[in-house]
C-alpha cells in the first residue's frame, strides 16, 4: 500500500512539474506570439475600439468611427470621402493604416490616458484623441473642382507657418471601400485601385516627381544672385535656338521665339535659351549648391510620407556638359513634387526660410483637453532675403508684364507673382504643365502650386499658363477670400 503512494506521489509531481513547465511556456515564452495579432481574440480586442476623429481646419468630420452590429464593434468612416483621401489615409483590417491615420496613430487609437489629477492617477482610463488639420474644407473642395477629371495635383500653403491649406490629387480613392468589414469589398477595392492605369491611390501632390521645367528657374535665378550676381545684369544674346558645348545639340525655346536680355526678361518671357546659357555660366556646383539649399534630395520633414525631389550631382555633368543647360531649365533629369515646388515659392515669399510642411495644427482629447499644438518652425535657409526679394520681383514681372507668361491669369486687383513651367517629357508628350504663384506680391499669405502633367484629352502644344494657370487661380484667389484678404 505504502508502494503506491510513493508511486502515485512521483506521478503527481511528474504532472505538476509538466503543468508547471507548459504554464511558463504560454506564460513567458509564447507570450508575445499568442498575445500577438494573430491570435482572433488578441486582434478583436484591439481593432474593437473607436478612434479618434480627423476634423479640417473648420471643424468638418473627415474621419470618425461609428458604431455597429458586428464583431469589430466600430466602423471606420470617411464622410468626405475621395476629397481628402489623400491625407487621412484609410484604416483597414486587412491592410492595415495610411496616411495620417498611420502617422497619428497613437493618439488616433485608444490609449490610457495621461494623469492630469489625483482621480485620474487612481482610475486610469482608456480615451482617444483628436487631430485637428490646417487643411480647409471649402478650399480643398474648390481646389478638387478645378482639377476636375484631369490628373495633377495642388498645393495651398502659408508659407509664414508651412501650414497646408489644401492639398488634392486627381483621381483620388473611396477609402471606405478599403475601411470596410467586408473582407470581399475590401479586397475587390484594393485589386481596383492598384490595378487601374489611372493610379488612384498616388498621392501626386507629395509622393510623384515631374519635371518642373521653367518653375525651376526660380531657383536658377537664386544661384544667380547667390553666387554671381554680375549675370543679373549681364545681357545675355537673343536667340531661338543656342549651341550646347562638347556637342551637335542645340537647345531650343518653347516655341522658337526670339529671346534675351538681362534676368528680368528673361524670367518674364521664360527664356529657355537665356536661362541655358546663364546654368552653363554659373557652372554645376552652384548650381547643384542651390538646389539642395532649397531641398532638393533631401525627404521634407512633411508629417505625411513625402517623397525627395531629385536635381543631379555635379560629377553627372562631367561627362555631359549640355545637360547643365538643361537642368538649369528644370528639364533633363530635374524631378520635383508639387510639395517641392510649393516649398521653394514659399521660401521666396517668406524671405527665404522653408518653413516645415504640415497638415496637422493641433491634437485635442475626445473631452477637448488641448493634448498637442503644433509649433511652425523652420526647415531650411534656403537664401538670403535679399535674393528672395529679387527673385519675388521677377515673379511680379512675370503676372503684370505683359509679354509675361502669366500675363491675364490673375485680376488686375490681385497683387500676385508667378512663375510657369511647360516641361517637354518627350517627342509626342508634352507637355507637365505648372504654375507656381502668390499673394499679395508685398507681403505673401497664400502660395499656390499647381501640376498637370501629359495625359491623352489635353490640347496639343499646351502650356503651364493654359493649363495649370486656371487651376492655381481659382484656388488662390478662394484662398484669399478664406484668410480674409477679398
Amino acid at each position: 500500500m505504502a508502494r503506491r503512494i510513493r508511486y502515485l506521489a512521483v506521478f503527481l509531481v511528474l504532472c505538476f512539474t509538466v503543468l508547471f513547465l507548459q504554464l511558463n511556456n504560454i506564460q513567458i515564452r509564447q507570450s508575445k506570439q499568442l498575445s500577438g495579432p494573430a491570435n482572433p481574440r488578441t486582434f478583436l480586442e484591439s481593432v474593437a475600439k473607436p478612434r479618434g476623429d480627423i476634423l479640417t481646419a473648420g471643424g468638418v468630420v473627415v474621419a470618425e468611427s461609428r458604431k455597429v452590429n458586428d464583431p469589430y464593434k466600430y466602423l471606420r468612416v470617411y464622410p468626405e470621402g475621395p476629397l481628402f483621401a489623400d491625407i487621412t489615409g484609410f484604416d483597414s483590417l486587412i491592410y492595415g493604416v495610411s496616411g495620417l491615420e498611420y502617422t497619428y496613430n497613437s493618439y488616433l487609437s485608444a490609449h490610457t490616458s495621461a494623469v492630469h489629477n489625483l482621480s485620474q492617477l487612481l482610475s486610469s482610463h482608456t480615451v482617444t484623441d483628436n487631430v485637428i488639420l490646417t487643411v480647409s474644407n471649402r478650399l480643398q473642395q474648390v481646389a478638387a473642382a478645378a482639377l476636375g477629371n484631369r490628373k495633377g495635383a495642388v498645393v495651398a500653403i502659408n508659407p509664414k507657418t508651412g501650414a497646408v491649406l489644401a492639398m488634392y490629387s486627381s483621381p483620388s480613392y473611396n477609402p471606405n471601400l478599403l475601411a470596410s468589414h467586408n473582407e470581399a469589398t475590401e479586397r475587390a477595392a484594393w485589386a481596383s485601385y492598384n490595378d487601374s492605369p489611372s493610379q488612384p491611390m498616388l498621392a501626386r501632390a507629395y509622393r510623384q516627381i515631374y519635371p518642373p521645367g521653367s518653375t525651376f528657374k526660380m531657383v536658377t535665378s537664386s544661384a544667380v544672385y547667390d553666387h554671381d550676381p554680375s549675370l543679373a545684369t549681364t545681357p545675355i544674346p537673343y536667340m531661338t535656338e543656342m549651341p550646347l558645348p562638347d556637342s551637335n545639340k542645340l537647345l531650343a525655346n518653347y516655341d522658337h521665339e526670339l529671346c534675351g536680355g538681362t534676368i528680368y526678361t528673361l524670367f518674364e518671357v521664360s527664356c529657355d535659351t537665356g536661362f541655358g546659357t546663364i546654368g552653363l555660366r554659373l557652372g554645376a556646383a552652384n548650381l547643384v549648391e542651390q538646389a539642395d539649399a532649397y531641398g532638393f534630395n533631401k525627404v521634407p520633414p512633411f508629417d505625411l510620407p513625402a517623397v525627395a525631389s531629385q536635381f543631379p550631382p555635379a560629377s553627372s555633368f562631367t561627362q555631359d556638359p549640355p545637360a547643365l543647360a538643361y537642368s538649369a531649365i528644370g528639364q533633363q533629369n530635374v524631378r520635383a513634387s508639387a510639395l517641392q515646388m510649393a516649398l521653394v515659392a514659399s521660401a521666396i515669399a517668406n524671405g527665404g526660410v522653408i518653413m516645415t510642411p504640415h497638415v496637422m495644427a493641433e491634437i485635442r482629447s475626445s473631452d477637448g483637453r488641448l493634448v498637442k499644438v503644433y509649433k511652425p518652425h523652420p526647415w531650411l535657409r534656403a537664401t538670403p532675403p535679399s535674393t528672395a526679394a529679387a527673385v519675388k520681383h521677377l515673379m511680379v514681372g512675370v503676372v503684370e508684364g505683359r509679354l509675361g507668361t502669366a500675363y491675364g491669369i490673375f485680376p488686375a486687383s490681385v497683387d500676385a507673382a508667378a512663375k510657369t513651367g511647360t516641361a517637354q517629357n518627350a517627342p509626342g508628350q508634352c507637355c507637365t504643365n505648372w504654375l507656381a504663384a502668390m499673394a499679395p506680391a508685398s507681403n505673401p499669405a497664400v502660395v499656390v502650386v499647381a501640376v498637370v502633367p501629359f495625359q491623352p484629352g489635353l490640347p496639343s502644344g499646351p502650356t503651364g499658363a493654359a493649363v495649370a494657370g486656371p487651376v492655381v487661380r481659382q484656388v488662390l484667389l478662394s484662398a484669399l477670400k478664406i484668410e480674409g484678404r477679398g
